[in-house]
């Protein structure tokens, strides 16, 4: 069970990171239509293939986009036949595990499926592909938990619960923001660090940049975004990346005593996360930065994720304390 819960996690990450490489490298629609591409099993790369599917489907076809979301989408398929082998055996095999937790990623896994397709349907629609990349998030965290509630036993105080729990709500936002960023092309709306356009405020424009139900580049009234709206997109996340500093920086401050290894590998990823991000803005969003700032972002999750895992239930922890009191190893005897 182990081996095949550490290879569906890693599969699950790569999916992530391929994901977001197909997005930062503008291949989302290098197939236009779905599961095929051009309704074939492949990108058409023959040239009597490209002619028929820009006959039939117009435009320009690009074979090299074509086989990056195809490439994404094999994989996807692959995770899913992981995904189903590794619920059936917790299935069999549960161990603090409720059936809601094993079979919540199977839901989730068809649900990402319909928005892969919604979101070639939709044209690139920004709440879709926001959703898509936190579907995948959600994906990882859920098996994450799963494998670190069935491989380990908790060892972490129940007091750190509140504060991850908070921790965990700031990434999940933060990432959200950071998706919403990606999929308005706004990763270098604000010229410069750590000012935006050369100011500190928000820019004109925040409320209808943040308008969910709009199509990419427009606003809900169907004109078209201006700087000033993607920079306040931007903006808007450096502020929420303020926020998570503040709360993992208390959560690691909780972590210090209690568990110094997992406040070094969140301190870590932290101190990774923030440079990459500000690598991006100073270099011009290089794709590999790109691609790993929302790597960063998904081992943040999954350390969050992997510690709340580790807290030991509160009668348990009563449990313990007791024993530690009354133990003759503790009481001098």
């Amino acid at each position: 069970m182990k081996p095949l819960l550490c290879l569906t996690l890693i599969w699950t990450f790569c999916l992530v990171m391929l994901g977001a490489y197909v997005r930062l490298s503008d291949a989302g629609l290098g197939c236009p239509d779905w599961p095929g591409c051009y309704g074939q099993l492949g990108a058409p790369d023959e040239a009597h293939e490209i002619a028929q599917a820009s006959a039939q489907f117009g435009g320009d076809v690009e074979p090299a986009k074509g086989w990056k979301e195809m490439i994404h989408r094999y994989f996807a398929g692959g995770l899913g036949l992981l995904v189903l082998a590794a619920c059936c055996l917790l299935w069999q095999k549960r161990q603090r595990l409720s059936r809601l937790s094993i079979l919540l990623p199977l839901g989730v896994i068809i649900f990402q499926a319909l928005l892969g397709m919604w979101t070639v349907t939709m044209k690139l629609m920004p709440i879709i592909v926001t959703a898509h990349l936190l579907g995948g998030m959600a994906l990882l965290a859920l098996l994450t938990w799963l494998a670190a509630r069935s491989s380990f036993t908790p060892q972490l105080p129940s007091h750190l619960r509140p504060i991850l729990i908070i921790s965990l709500i700031a990434i999940v936002l933060q990432i959200a923001l950071g998706g919403w960023v990606s999929t308005n092309y706004a990763a270098l709306a604000c010229n410069g660090f750590p000012s935006c356009q050369g100011s500190f405020a928000a820019p004109a424009g925040l409320s209808e940049a943040m308008q969910p139900i709009r199509q990419l580049g427009q606003t809900s009234n169907g004109e078209s975004l201006t700087i000033h709206h993607l920079a306040a997109i931007h903006w808007l996340h450096r502020l929420g990346a303020l926020l998570l500093l503040a709360c993992l920086s208390a959560l690691i401050w909780q972590l210090r005593k209690t568990s110094p290894r997992w406040a070094g590998l969140i301190a870590a990823a932290l101190l990774l996360q923030i440079s990459l991000g500000i690598a991006n803005v100073w270099l011009d969003l290089p794709l590999p930065l790109a691609v790993a700032h929302n790597g960063g972002a998904a081992i943040l999750l999954m350390l969050v994720v992997a510690a709340l895992a580790q807290v030991l239930p509160v009668h348990q922890q009563a449990t313990n304390n007791a024993f530690n009191t009354t133990s003759p190893k503790h009481s001098g005897a």
